[in-house]
């Protein structure tokens, strides 16, 4: 085989990894008999074949910020208990 016919053959990372991905969702969904369990996998595998329903960081960037307010909020009312 030469080198074009085995540059053919080859799959981004990436793609790898969300089929590997998906793959172990489906058999995890198809071995558990826990109905919560079912609707997380199934969730996760909606999620994983749907990149667009997931939110990222610039959705909501003062978020960091919030949740450092929250921690901090949170380590105050411990020290004062």
């Amino acid at each position: 085989m030469t080198a074009s016919g085995i540059e053919r053959l080859d799959v981004p990372l990436a793609d790898l990894e969300l089929q590997i991905a998906c793959e172990t969702t489906r058999k995890a969904l198809a071995r558990t008999h826990s109905p919560s369990d079912r609707i997380a996998y199934a969730n996760d595998l909606f999620l994983l074949t749907h990149p667009e329903a997931c939110s990222t960081d610039a959705d909501y960037p003062e978020w960091p910020a919030q949740v450092a307010a929250l921690i901090a909020r949170s380590n105050t009312t411990r020290r004062i208990r």
